[in-house]
């Protein structure tokens, strides 16, 4: 496999990890972004001990600025970003009637316009390369809502819809688009659940059991090879038959 430059956003996360671990581990160079240094180079330091080294670059995904600077600062430490992974999220959940306009504003910004504000530097680079390889962490609740989740539902279903869009624009320009929308991982988060909602969680998984992060990043490599060229606007489902669509 060529090796490649690939960003992925929310990359110290539990899923970010894995993506960016799979991804390094098959010989691409790989970056992140962050918010907290302290924290973001402990992470470093962890991979490191495993042998993978991934590039850090400070930017909050919702300010265009910071955005666009983070990428650039990548580029300069390891070239022309070939591969995007939008994976930054956060929750603030609460019922629609009870949403503040920060709680709205503040998963709208950083899970739906970081799509805009950072692939839109890297756009570009690509269309004139004629490759790229885009892919969009969404979520199994954006295809079938969450009750408490009006803001995240929405920011969800709104990333594959930027998908698509982007899909038909740049296909003929080498550069596919797709979306992963995992069910419900395993991941510090979901684990910080109390165990009784987790069990209640578990018991609609056809499969009886939460997902894995590395099955997850196995989802978003399947899209990165020359071999699928010919996938592209396509959503792929991991969530262990939760949500099944067409």
């Amino acid at each position: 496999m060529t090796s490649r430059v690939a960003l992925v956003t929310g990359g110290t996360g539990g899923i970010g990890t894995a993506i960016c671990r799979r991804l390094a581990l098959t010989g691409h160079r790989v970056a992140t972004n962050y918010r907290n240094e302290e924290k973001a180079r402990a992470w470093q330091a962890q991979l490191r001990a495993e042998g993978i080294d991934v590039a850090l670059a400070p930017g909050d995904v919702s300010s265009d600025e910071d955005a666009e600077a983070m990428v650039r600062a990548v580029e300069s430490q390891l070239g022309p970003v070939e591969i995007l992974v939008n994976n930054a999220g956060i929750t603030r959940d609460t019922t629609f009637h009870k949403m503040s306009t920060l709680q709205w504003r503040e998963v709208i910004g950083t899970n739906l316009d970081s799509c805009f504000n950072v692939t839109r530097p890297v756009i570009e680079g690509m269309r004139a390369r004629k490759w790229g390889r885009i892919i969009q962490i969404a979520s199994i609740n954006g295809q079938k809502g969450q009750y408490g989740q009006a803001n995240y539902a929405a920011a969800k279903a709104g990333m594959h819809g930027f998908t698509i869009s982007l899909a038909q624009e740049n296909a003929k320009f080498g550069i596919t688009v797709n979306t992963v929308s995992p069910g419900y991982i395993g991941t510090d988060m979901v684990m910080a659940v109390p165990e009784e909602v987790r069990n209640k969680i578990v018991a609609q998984i056809p499969t009886g059991r939460l997902g894995e992060p590395d099955e997850i990043a196995y989802a978003v490599a399947f899209f990165l090879p020359d071999e699928a060229g010919w996938i592209t606007g396509a959503n792929l489902s991991a969530n262990g038959g939760q949500y099944m669509g067409w």
